[in-house]
C-alpha cells in the first residue's frame, strides 16, 4: 500500500489554524469556490484537441490525424494566428487561481480530473523548456521542503514525458489549504506543454491509485482535502464560451435546474469512471445501450464510440469523416442537432452549437466536438459534455452527480 505523509488540511475560516479565508470563500456553506476562468487566449484547434486525448492516454496518433496536426500546424505559423515557436498555443480553455507555498506563490493551473498529479512549471524548469510560464519558486517558499528520492514521470502516447522532483509545501485553492501536499516540479516538459504559456502546471483530481510519484505515490489535492471537508465532494459547473466556478465541500443549488441524479463510480483505473444508459441525436427515440466511459474536465472533446458518432453526424447534411482533418468535420453552416446522454433514469442535453468546436483553416468546414473514441480505447466525457451539465464528484461516496442547468 502506499504511504502518505501526515496533512494538516484547514478550511480557511475565522477559526481555521491558517489566515482568514479570502473573499472568495463561502460564507453560507462550509466550503469554498473558486473561478474556474475561461483563458481569454484560448484557441480551440479541432485535431490538435484530438491529439492531445491520444496522447493523455497512451495511445499513438493515427496517421490521418498526425498529418493533420503537423498541416494545421504549417498553415497556423504561415499565416501568424500564432506565435510561430509554440503552434498549439493557449490550448487550455479554463484555468484556476492555485496558491503555493509560504507566502503564497500564485500559479494558474489545469484542473484535471482525468489525471491525478499536481505538477508545476518551476525556477528549476530548464529555461529551454519554460516559454512564458508563470514558475513556482520552492526556494522562496518557507514551507516547502525536498521530498528526498522522490519523482514522477509521466509517459505520453507519442514517446514524449514530462518529469522531475517532488516537493511538500502548502497548497490552498480558493481558501482551501493542505498542508504538506505533494508539488511535482517539472525538470523535463514535453514541448506540447512547454509551448502552452498560459497554464503553468496541473491540478490532478482523478483518483490518488494513478498518481505518478515514485517510490512513494501521493494522494491527490482533493484526496487531502476531502476528511475536513462539510461534504466529501467537489462540484465542476463549466459554461461555453465563459467562466465557470468548482466548488469543494458543498452544492450551491443556484448552479442547477431540477435535480441531481447520481450514478456509481468505478474507479477501478484511477478514473471517475461511470456508466451512461444511453443516447439520443435530436428528436430522435433515445436509444437504451450502457456506454462506460469518464468524466474528464481535462479533456475538451466528447469522445465516444464510432457508431454513436456517426449516428451523430448523419443527421447533418454533408459531415463525415475527413481524413485531412483526422476527424468529424461538417460545413461551419451548417444546423447542428442536440445529443442527449443518460444518467440512470435521466438525461443531460448537450445543445448543437457545443459541437461547432473549431474552424479548419484554410476551409468553410468545422471540426465537431464529437469525436470517435475507438483509436483511444476509452470514452471519454470531457468538457464538451461538462458544460452542458452541473457535475458532482462524490469521493465520500464515490459517485457522480449530472443536473441540467441553463445553458447558452
Amino acid at each position: 500500500m502506499p504511504t502518505f505523509g501526515s496533512f494538516l488540511v484547514s478550511l480557511v475560516a475565522a477559526s481555521s489554524l491558517v489566515a482568514a479565508a479570502p473573499a472568495t470563500s463561502s460564507t453560507d456553506h462550509d466550503g469554498v469556490s473558486v473561478a474556474a476562468r475561461r483563458n481569454e487566449h484560448f484557441r480551440p484547434d479541432g485535431p490538435a484537441a484530438l491529439a492531445r486525448a491520444y496522447r493523455k492516454f497512451g495511445k499513438p496518433l493515427p496517421l490521418d490525424l498526425a498529418r493533420a496536426v503537423s498541416r494545421s500546424h504549417r498553415q497556423r505559423t504561415s499565416t501568424g494566428s500564432v506565435v510561430a515557436s509554440s503552434p498549439h498555443n493557449y490550448d487550455v480553455e479554463y484555468l484556476a487561481p492555485v496558491q503555493i507555498g509560504t507566502p503564497a506563490q500564485t500559479l494558474p493551473l489545469n484542473f484535471d480530473t482525468g489525471s491525478s498529479d499536481l505538477w508545476v512549471f518551476s525556477t528549476l524548469t530548464p529555461p529551454s523548456e519554460v516559454n512564458g510560464q508563470k514558475l513556482y519558486d520552492p526556494s522562496k517558499s518557507s514551507s516547502s521542503h525536498l521530498m528526498d528520492g522522490e519523482s514522477w514521470n509521466i509517459v505520453y502516447g507519442d514517446g514524449s514525458s514530462s518529469g522531475g522532483s517532488v516537493y511538500s509545501d502548502v497548497v490552498s485553492i480558493g481558501g482551501l489549504a493542505v498542508q504538506g501536499q505533494a508539488v511535482e516540479v517539472a525538470l523535463q516538459v514535453s514541448q506540447q506543454l512547454t509551448n502552452d504559456s498560459s497554464s503553468s502546471g496541473l491540478v490532478g483530481l482523478a483518483f490518488s491509485s494513478i498518481n505518478t510519484v515514485t517510490p512513494d505515490q501521493q494522494n491527490t489535492f482533493f484526496a487531502n482535502a476531502m476528511p475536513n471537508l462539510n461534504l466529501p465532494l467537489f462540484t465542476a459547473d463549466l459554461n461555453h464560451h465563459a467562466d465557470g466556478t468548482y466548488n469543494f465541500g458543498f452544492i450551491d443549488k443556484s448552479h442547477y435546474t431540477g435535480s441531481i441524479t447520481y450514478t456509481p463510480v468505478d474507479n477501478s483505473q484511477g478514473f471517475w469512471g461511470w456508466t451512461s444508459t444511453g443516447y439520443a441525436v435530436g428528436s430522435d427515440r433515445f436509444r437504451k445501450t450502457s456506454i462506460s466511459g469518464i468524466a474528464d474536465t481535462g479533456t475538451t472533446l466528447l469522445l465516444l464510440p464510432d457508431s454513436i458518432v456517426k449516428a451523430y453526424y448523419a443527421k447533418v447534411p454533408g459531415a463525415g469523416y475527413n481524413a485531412t482533418a483526422g476527424g468529424y468535420s461538417f460545413n461551419c453552416s451548417a444546423s447542428l442537432p442536440t445529443f442527449k446522454f443518460g444518467v440512470e433514469k435521466s438525461a443531460i442535453t448537450i445543445p448543437g452549437s457545443f459541437f461547432n468546436f473549431a474552424t479548419l483553416e484554410g476551409s468553410h468546414n468545422c471540426y465537431g466536438g464529437l469525436q470517435s473514441s475507438d483509436g483511444i480505447g476509452i470514452n471519454v466525457f470531457g468538457d464538451i459534455a461538462l458544460k452542458a451539465a452541473f457535475v458532482v464528484f462524490d469521493g465520500g461516496k464515490t459517485r457522480l452527480g449530472w443536473a441540467s442547468k441553463r445553458v447558452t
